[in-house]
């Protein structure tokens, strides 16, 4: 196994549909312009109410990937 450097940034992902859609946001979104992507921790999990429906979910990431 090769030793790795990582650093890792913190974003936010919203949704109108689920966390897991939030989730999947932030990261496609990172990978566009941070590459080797390796992991992501939630941080939080928020998100917005109107009408007593849920109107958006945020779910803050934690995401690391290799540094080259």
């Amino acid at each position: 196994m090769d030793d790795h450097v990582y650093k890792k940034v913190e974003i936010v992902g919203t949704s109108t549909s689920s966390v897991e859609e939030a989730i999947q946001n932030a990261v496609t979104k990172a990978s566009e312009s941070i590459h080797n992507l390796r992991w992501f921790e939630v941080v939080e999990v928020r998100g917005t109410i109107d009408g007593n429906q849920v109107e958006h979910y945020q779910a803050t990431l934690k995401i690391g990937f290799t540094v080259d």
